[in-house]
Order: C-alpha cells, then structure tokens, then sequence
C-alpha cells in the first residue's frame, strides 16, 4: 500500500507492494456475464473499482523503506506480539506478502531456522534492499521473490503460512492474487490477514484504508479458504487467521 498522526491520513504500515500495486494496472474487463470488478465514481480515497462491494482503495504513497524502517513502528503496530501469534513452527515456510523493507521478513525468520521466508514484493528494488539487509545481518533464510499484481508467484503447495499487513485491501486484483496464494499453500496451510478494524469508529484511518471482519471473511472465503479465528490483541487491527481446506 509524515509524522503529523499518520494513521488519521491512512498512511497505515503500507510496503513498495501496496505503493506500486496500481502502476501496471488497466487490464481487460472480464468476460464473465457476471463482472468479477465493477465500476463506480471513485470516492475521495478510492479507486471506483468494486470487488464484492467493496471499493479498492488509493495507494497512499510514502517514501517506503524510510516509513517502514521507522523506529515507532514497534510501539504502534507490536510487531513482535504479531509474529508470536502467528504459530510458526522451525520447518516452516512462510510468505511475507507486500514484504517493503523486509520488515515483518526479518522478524520471522528467526522463528523458522529450519524453514524460510518468502518475502514478496512486485518491486525490484525493494527485494535488492531485502537482499542487502539479510548479507548486513548474515541471515540466510529470507529469500526475495517477484511477483506482480495478480500473482505472487509462490511455489505450488509448498508455504505453511502466508503473512498480508494492511495492504490486502490495496490490491488492484484481490480475487487473483488470492488465488496465487492459496495455490501456494499446502493443505491446512493458513492465511493471517491483518486489516484495521472497519467496525471500529474509533480507529482513526480512512473507511476505505479499514475492513470489517465480516468483509473480509466473505472475500477469503471467495477463494475457498475458511475463517479459522480472529485474535483481537492489537489496539486497532483485526488479526484474522484463515485455513487452506484439506490439511490434517
């Protein structure tokens, strides 16, 4: 998907995949007789591109590595509560989707010592500044892939768990990037989808820059996964879990 309150101009965590999601868009309408996307006047914040009711939102943009590095960012986000949370065992492979800086990338991967990191990102520099930082740091186990707005190009049925930090509700083509993903996963495989809490008037972000739980369950489970639980230990931000069907 700048210091006068960032969040109350919905400048939310966003990484290079969120800023450059819109960059190659303009695809061919789809040839279903029901429109995947459709189209409205797009609202202050939006793009009038509708996905399931929902309108995709702007991309803010941000000078990203700088805001994404930002010493605040563990106070306002909690970072580390969000990595204890998400279960990961040492063999796992895990996907930062949306990876910017590496941010979340780095914190998981002394979690898998045995597995890896997929860091994901449909900017070419920000995984050479991924790269560097894991040669500066002698981490081995973070790898850069490149993937582009409506594919993450993850391996077939080969990533435990995918990582989304409030930039899925930027994505130009949410119904096909999910598809890749969940492609990417094994079976039991789980989703973690953090999104800022759209029921939540007190969340100072933009509407369209928040989803609703309810929301997003119904877009995820467009793609066949299904909402395991939703943790709520954040102060502004849904932590939703969601399951490849077919695992143990």
């Amino acid at each position: 998907m700048k210091r006068s309150f960032v969040p109350l101009l919905g400048l939310v965590s966003i990484s290079a995949f969120a800023v450059a999601v819109f960059a190659q868009e303009k695809k061919p309408a789809t040839t279903e007789s029901r429109p995947r996307y459709t189209e409205k006047k797009a609202s202050r914040d939006g793009t009038g591109k509708v996905y399931m009711g929902r309108e995709i939102s702007g991309v803010v943009s941000v000078h990203a590595i700088k805001w994404l590095e930002r010493p605040e960012r563990t106070k306002e986000e909690a970072p580390q509560d969000v990595v204890e949370n998400m279960g990961l065992k040492a063999t796992d492979v895990v996907a930062d989707i949306g990876a910017g800086s590496g941010y979340f990338s780095f914190l998981m991967a002394p979690k898998v010592p045995e597995g890896k990191v997929l860091a994901v990102d449909i900017n070419a520099q920000m995984l050479e500044f991924i790269a560097a930082k894991g040669r500066k740091a002698g981490v081995t186990n973070v790898e850069g892939l490149l993937g582009t707005i409506e594919d993450t190009k993850l391996p077939e049925g080969e990533v435990d768990a995918v990582l989304m930090v409030d930039a899925y509700h930027e994505f130009s083509h949410p119904h096909e990037m999910m598809t890749s993903i969940v492609k990417g996963l094994r079976p039991g495989g789980r989703v973690i989808l953090l999104e800022y809490r759209g029921e939540d008037p007190s969340v100072p972000i933009k509407p369209l820059h928040k989803m609703t739980q309810k929301q997003a369950i119904a877009e995820m489970e467009a793609v066949g996964l299904k909402h395991k639980e939703t943790k709520d230990f954040l102060p502004r931000q849904h932590f939703m879990v969601f399951v490849k069907p077919g695992g143990e």
